[in-house]
Order: C-alpha cells, then structure tokens, then sequence
C-alpha cells in the first residue's frame, strides 16, 4: 500500500514497517539523540515521535443530542466550571461549537448566565 510519494508501509509480524525519507540534518539529530542515550535506536525515536504527535492531535467526534439535552449539559457545565470559553464547553460536551454559542446565547437572554468576556 503506497501513502505516497516517500511514504510506503511493508507488513511486519508485530506491526508495519513504514519507510520516510528524512533529511541528512533531521537523520543526524536523530543520531546524537541515540548517542546521548535518550533513545535506544532511531526506530525507537521515530515510534516515540509518532506517538507524541498523535497525542496532540485529538480528533473530537460530537455526540447528537436533541436541543433541550444540550441545554441542560451547558448550563450544569458552566455552573460546574463558573467561567469558561465555548470553544472548552465544546470540547469537554462533545457537542457541536455553533450549537454551545447559541445555547450560551438562549442562556444569557434567559439571565441564567453571565457574559464570558
């Protein structure tokens, strides 16, 4: 299975082994690394990398509920919280931004929340 044009994985017994072409610079810190001691080969930089990089980027799936729940959940969120941002509320609800800023919105009419500024 070919990712591209430097990129390609050939099947191993515990895993996949996938090839990238890095630059002499990039292979070189690679190697003082190992040196260093702070990794046991360069395999074992690239896994560590890839993990981390997987770990920053977090891929947030939103869950569909109906209008009245979402309400509920933001409203027992930010009185949970106090203060705190859409965009957390978002994130930490799994519910879809524009759908917590019009609930915040609905709210703040209500007077059952305080503007966030």
């Amino acid at each position: 299975m070919n990712m591209g044009a430097d990129v390609g994985t050939v099947e191993g017994s515990a895993g996949k082994v996938v090839g990238a072409k890095l630059t002499r610079n990039e292979i070189g810190q690679i190697n003082r690394l190992v040196e260093a001691g702070l990794y046991l080969n360069p395999s074992d930089f690239i896994r560590d990398a890839v993990r981390e990089k997987l770990a920053a980027i977090k891929v947030i799936e939103y869950r569909d509920v109906d209008y009245d729940t979402a309400k509920k959940e933001v409203a027992g969120y930010f009185q949970m919280k106090g203060e705190a941002y859409a965009s957390d509320a978002s994130t930490d609800l799994q519910l879809d931004y524009e759908l917590v800023c019009k609930i915040m919105d609905d709210l703040e009419m209500e007077g059952n929340m305080e503007t966030i500024e």
